[in-house]
């Protein structure tokens, strides 16, 4: 067994040094003392004192079991140093006490360390034994410090509990005092109020602010008092009291007002833009007192319609002194002779005399700047003596009316708090009479006037002011305007009617003496179609056009009737083309030149000119036309071997024109400009005869050029077109 015993130790004290390094320094120190006595006593007596356990390496042990040796073995050989000394061949028993010679000198060098620093040794014992005690004592405040923030910790939690606690009663407590601060608030009733509503007068804004304020807080009182609030009981009488003194203070305010209306020469509008000031007073009595409210709007209503219907019919009938003394009659009709009586027509025209059938400058009533222009006064219009034609008496007595209407509306609207339905009611209850005293007076007034323009510019007055309360958003005389289109309508159509049928049952031989000029008749009727046109271009109505269209009718008969008392056709024919031309330029005067009417008379002008020019052409030069017209006819047929025996006709015609046609032109041209009245039409008529005169003359060299006819000598003396062309220009007369 001794040769194990030397890497036995080797082993222990290998194992001896990690203990120590696992070891406080100061139980290391401790161990290696014991190790170094240790150490001593067995130099002294290693074999006698030294007694070892050997455990599983005791190879006298019982339970030693060779195999494990065996690996011991094996694992030993393994050694790299082993395996060194088994090649070189070492004596390992000598080589084991080397090295275990080498192992206790450097065991006494370490111990001789160890003892050389015994005092430092001792020292950092020492310190560390002191550092132990403080750590200790840290450990100790630590634990404590531990069980003191457990505690906190369950404070804080209970602080926090109590917190939500405390929130909770506060939401509580502040929603609570919301209603009940609202609550207090509008029920107390503060001194400044009750001074105010007993003492102030109510034009003073404070009077009005506190009104508001009352006003609140009894509609509050009356809410709560459905929620069965005890404390609506304290104040409900204090309130009532203040409400009978308010109401008593603005029912005599508003009544003093309305009386003041009832002044003569009073501008009632001031009076009702005060109130407006005050509108809230009749919203109070309203909700609070109405039965006083109901009494303050009957007054009104009252007050007004007497006002109203007093200022009207006088001014009604002061306009009515100042229209034009002379108005058409039932006989001032258009087919009406002049030689029938001395009377409207026969008289000479007045300065500014209402005219019957023509316009003049009566369409400015219905112009922007006449139509709401100022309203007449009267008794000024008598101090200059200015007469009036009725459709202007009618424009500034309804102009007054609609702006009256307006501001009544809107008042009412605004003041009384009404609307729609409830607010036509006030309004026909304020207005009614003046409108009912207005639709008397014009159907009075319509049922004797024969005045056809002034009632048709009555009906686009109407027209026009209906479409301003439309502007303006007011509906209040809506009916009014339809029941004075309803009397104004079959009025006009009845007069226009009239004069249809005074104009057909006029007979032209009773006209007198008829000359080729215009008649007086269908000037009337070109006057008055384009006065009716001109007006009817804003507002447009097929019940005017259908009715002209029949006027228009029997003036193209009567033309007709009247120039059939003429012998002569060419006498005929200028009486048609001066009376259409007429009527054409009158119309295309005031009436745009679409209209029916301005195209109807310029086909029959159109007609009427051709026929003419055709009739004055034939007598100089009716046998050159005829033979044209002959010729052409054979021409079309393949006759023209009958042409052969036409040359004697034919060198007749060359020569007869080649001599008379200067002298015949010249004498048309005069013979034209005497028959008509327009040189314009004048001029046209003769410039299309020289035309039609050059187209015959053109033909007839048509006709010469064929076969059967060139090879006559007559050809030579034929005018050349272009020569005759120049000539004939110098014939143009120049307007």
């Amino acid at each position: 067994m001794s040769p194990w015993r030397p890497g036995c130790r080797g082993n222990e004290r290998r194992s001896g040094a990690g203990m120590m390094a696992a070891l406080r320094p100061d139980e290391e120190l401790g161990l290696r003392v014991t190790e170094m006595e240790e150490e001593e006593g067995m130099g002294r007596g290693e074999e006698q004192s030294l007694q070892l356990n050997l455990g599983d390496l005791d190879l006298t042990s019982d339970e030693f079991i060779l195999d494990e040796v065996d690996i011991h073995i094996q694992a030993n050989l393994e050694d790299s140093l082993v395996q060194e000394a088994l090649k070189t061949g070492v004596d390992l028993r000598q080589y084991s006490k080397q090295v275990e010679l080498e192992l206790q000198h450097i065991e006494h060098a370490s111990i001789r360390d160890y003892i050389k620093e015994s005092k430092n040794i001792t020292s950092l014992h020492n310190q560390i034994t002191a550092c132990d005690a403080i750590l200790e004592r840290m450990e100790q405040m630590l634990s404590s410090f531990q069980s003191d923030l457990s505690s906190i910790s369950c404070e804080i939690q209970t602080l926090q509990e109590q917190s939500v606690a405390m929130n909770l009663r506060l939401k509580n407590r502040q929603a609570v005092r919301s209603q009940l601060s609202q609550l207090v608030d509008e029920l107390v009733v503060p001194a400044a109020m009750i001074s105010t509503i007993l003492e102030a007068p109510v034009t003073e804004q404070d009077f009005l602010e506190q009104l508001h304020e009352l006003n609140n807080k009894m509609n509050y009182v009356k809410e709560q008092a459905f929620r069965e609030t005890m404390a609506c009981t304290d104040v409900h009488n204090v309130l009532d009291r203040l409400k009978v003194k308010a109401v008593t203070k603005i029912r005599e305010f508003i009544l003093q007002k309305i009386y003041s209306f009832r002044k003569p020469m009073t501008n009632y509008q001031i009076p009702q833009n005060a109130l407006l000031k005050y509108r809230f007073f009749y919203q109070f009595l309203l909700g609070n007192e109405r039965s006083v409210a109901q009494e303050l709007r009957e007054q009104y209503v009252e007050t007004m319609s007497k006002i109203y219907l007093s200022y009207f019919k006088s001014y009604t009938s002061r306009l009515m002194k100042i229209q034009y003394e002379e108005v058409a009659e039932k006989d001032d009709l258009m087919g009406v002779e002049d030689t029938a009586k001395k009377g409207f027509f026969s008289k000479p025209s007045l300065k500014n005399r209402n005219t019957i059938f023509t316009l003049g400058n009566r369409g400015s009533v219905i112009g922007g700047a006449e139509l709401e222009g100022p309203i007449i006064v009267p008794h000024a219009a008598q101090k200059s003596d200015v007469r009036y034609p009725f459709e202007s008496l009618f424009r500034s007595q309804h102009y007054a009316l609609l702006d009256n209407s307006c501001r009544e509306y809107l008042f009412l609207c605004d003041f009384f708090l009404v609307m729609g339905p409830s607010a036509q009611e006030l309004f026909n209850a304020v207005m009614g009479k003046t409108l009912a005293m207005f639709l008397k007076h014009m159907d009075a007034y319509v049922c004797d006037c024969y005045d056809s323009i002034a009632i048709f510019l009555c009906i686009h007055i109407v027209l026009r002011f209906r479409a301003i309360m439309a502007k303006r958003n007011v509906p209040a005389i809506d009916k009014y305007w339809d029941t004075l289109l309803e009397i104004l309508w079959p009025r006009f159509e009845y007069i226009l009617e009239l004069n249809i049928q005074s104009i057909q049952n006029t007979d032209p031989q009773r006209l007198g003496f008829l000359d080729t000029r215009p008649h007086y008749i269908t000037r009337r009727y070109a006057e008055f179609s384009s006065a009716i046109v001109s007006i009817n271009q804003t507002f447009p109505s097929e019940r005017t056009h259908t009715l002209l269209g029949q006027l228009q009718v029997e003036v193209e008969n009567f033309v007709l009737r009247v120039a059939a008392e003429f012998s002569s056709r060419k006498e005929q024919l200028i009486f048609l083309i001066n009376n259409y031309d007429m009527m054409l330029s009158v119309l295309m005067e005031r009436a745009v030149e679409e209209s029916k009417e301005v195209e109807g008379f310029q086909q029959l002008l159109s007609a009427r000119s051709q026929e003419f020019i055709e009739e004055i052409l034939s007598p100089p030069f009716g046998g050159m036309i005829a033979f044209v017209k002959e010729s052409e006819s054979l021409i079309e047929k393949g006759q023209l071997d009958r042409l052969r025996g036409e040359e004697a006709r034919v060198t007749q015609l060359v020569r007869g024109f080649s001599t008379t046609w200067k002298a015949s032109v010249e004498s048309l041209s005069q013979d034209v400009m005497r028959s008509f009245s327009n040189f314009k039409n004048g001029t046209s008529i003769i410039q299309g005869a020289l035309t039609q005169l050059i187209q015959y003359y053109h033909r007839f060299h048509k006709v010469l050029a064929q076969p059967p006819l060139r090879a006559l000598p007559a050809r030579a003396e034929l005018i050349n077109i272009h020569h005759l062309m120049v000539e004939l220009k110098k014939h143009k007369p120049n307007f």
